[in-house]
């Protein structure tokens, strides 16, 4: 089977150069070069080691966008500026493989999400948890119904940020909230569905940059049960994070840390799902941040050639983002 031709279309998101990488590294994609608008940028990525000195650089962007032959194209943008640039793969028909979050403008995101439907297009937002193996194995516990009816999920991932990449994001409502809470809200609303209540606190706490908000949680109410997700920008390295799902008859923990994760602990009022009354501490196999944006890249490519449904529909998509952006005042 012939390799996919692959595209990518901005630098600056924070997971740009490991999704490059994954392109380079898979045998099912031909990668035809990279487009970054911003000359300064792509001057500095051409001095640099790395990955970006292995490709083509477009001169302008038409030469992807107006290229039958480029299937598909990793969207790797600012923050600020990947929902534009996603409009356009999308407008000139391209599968896009779309760095998260989906943007600050909500109506955007969602006539970009109906023009992918009715031009039959695949985007696949880049939660790269989804293909850790221990959010896809709490997951399914989670829904399988192995823990009996969720009543609650805790999500901590707070992260230590420069003075300069606190400035970046605070253009962003919800600083800190906005640029990783999308990470935890993925996997929330895969378990739970849509909040019916949202409530945010959006502090800054350090003083570094006033404008960013570096201290956060949200509060999620669905009808028999609450999410809290808590992110700061100041937690000393490395960070504790962790992701904890309770039900009634059973509670799953990926234990601090999770990234890279060693360790669950899942813990059952009774006997089930093979597993005995009690708690237990399973291993998890060795996964590095690259290897999951490998994963991610083979269910996209799969999901195109018409080989498997997508593991997240456009709906969820959009869920995510509209819960996110209830959190951080988009909505």
């Amino acid at each position: 089977m012939d390799p996919i031709r692959m595209a990518q279309y901005g630098t600056k998101h924070g997971h740009a150069a490991g999704k490059l990488l994954a392109m380079l590294n898979n045998p099912d994609v031909e990668l035809a070069g990279v487009y970054e608008p911003d000359p300064e940028r792509r001057a500095a990525l051409m001095a640099e080691p790395g990955p970006f000195q292995e490709v083509r650089w477009f001169d302008h962007k038409e030469e992807l966008l107006d290229d039958p032959t480029i299937v598909a194209v990793a969207s790797e943008g600012l923050n600020a500026e990947s929902l534009d640039q996603t409009e356009e793969l999308v407008a000139a028909g391209k599968h896009v493989w779309y760095d998260k979050p989906a943007g600050d403008n909500w109506p955007q995101w969602q006539r970009v999400v109906a023009q992918a439907r009715q031009k039959g297009l695949h985007i696949q937002m880049g939660y790269m948890f989804r293909y850790h193996h221990g959010f896809r194995q709490v997951a399914e516990w989670a829904r399988s119904g192995l823990l009996g009816h969720v009543f609650a999920i805790r999500a901590h991932m707070s992260t230590h940020l420069t003075v300069a990449q606190r400035a970046v994001i605070s253009q962003h409502a919800g600083g800190i909230f906005y640029d990783l809470a999308g990470h935890m809200l993925d996997q929330i609303v895969w378990i739970l569905g849509r909040p019916q209540k949202v409530t945010a606190f959006l502090r800054n706490d350090s003083g570094l940059v006033p404008a960013f908000r570096d201290n956060t949680l949200g509060v999620f109410e669905f009808e028999r049960a609450l999410a809290y997700v808590d992110i700061a920008a100041m937690e000393p390295r490395p960070m504790a994070r962790r992701f904890e799902v309770y039900g009634d008859r059973g509670s799953a923990i990926i234990v601090d840390p999770f990234e890279p994760a060693r360790t669950l602990r899942l813990c059952l009022e009774e006997a089930a799902g093979g597993y005995e009354q009690g708690e237990h501490f399973l291993p998890l196999p060795p996964q590095t941040r690259q290897e999951m944006y490998q994963a991610e890249l083979i269910a996209f490519l799969a999901t195109i050639r018409g080989h498997q449904l997508p593991d997240r529909p456009l709906d969820h998509e959009l869920l995510v983002q509209e819960t996110l952006l209830r959190a951080t005042g988009g909505i």
